[in-house]
């Protein structure tokens, strides 16, 4: 797969989006607009089904929404409302410093710069990215396993790992995808180009793809 192919295959990945479940992420996006709910979101569905988000996040904007609304659940009751995610208490210990940190570093409001984001409690690059994309519609390229790992599979690019990929991507792919990559491909991977068996037989892309490794 070359760039001539990058924005045909977009588009095909576009359609398959919108025809599927949108992940949990973009849903928040959408309903809120509020990149406090995109960041928690985000934080939350590291190593966890958009299932178990969806219903995890649903609970906890019940009672936080705002920053400082984490100071008022106890770790006992905070962990209690977000136990079915992965890492959940690494999770409750990220959100309850969350507070003091957005106050002393930010005024009380998350950031919109990658190096700003990665001063955040329980964020790494990946979430840094999503955040940054998905809240603030500003150029980032997240890249999560699916993206690593179909990017790859696509011969888009030869890269070791996400970190490889995302500064491969930076450098390859037209910027104007760069906000989508992540949502489109992440929907694909969850819904037909799977690690192991994928749907090769019902993929919109198939001509344009290598099948690296397939």
């Amino acid at each position: 797969m070359t760039n001539t192919d990058i924005d045909m295959v977009m588009q095909h990945l576009e359609e398959h989006f919108f025809s599927v479940k949108t992940p949990i992420v973009d849903l928040i996006q959408a309903k809120t607009k509020d990149p406090f709910r995109v960041l928690v979101a985000t934080i939350l569905s590291a190593r966890t089904k958009d299932e178990t988000t969806a219903k995890v996040v649903n609970e906890l904007f019940k009672v936080v929404q705002e920053p400082d609304d984490f100071d008022k659940l106890s770790v006992q009751e905070l962990d209690k409302i977000i136990y079915q995610t992965g890492f959940h208490n690494a999770k409750t210990k990220h959100l309850k410093s969350l507070p003091k940190v957005l106050r002393e570093e930010f005024a009380g409001r998350v950031p919109s710069d990658i190096d700003d984001l990665l001063k955040l409690p329980g964020v790494g690059r990946k979430t840094a990215n999503l955040v940054r994309a998905v809240a603030f519609s500003l150029p980032a390229i997240c890249v999560d396993i699916h993206v690593h790992r179909i990017c790859n599979r696509w011969g888009y690019i030869q890269t070791r790992n996400p970190l490889e990929s995302e500064m491969a991507l930076r450098a390859k792919l037209p910027e104007k995808h760069w906000l989508k990559i992540n949502s489109y491909v992440v929907a694909f991977g969850q819904n037909l180009c799977k690690p192991r068996k994928p749907m090769c037989d019902k993929c919109p892309i198939y001509r344009f793809c290598d099948r690296v490794g397939v």
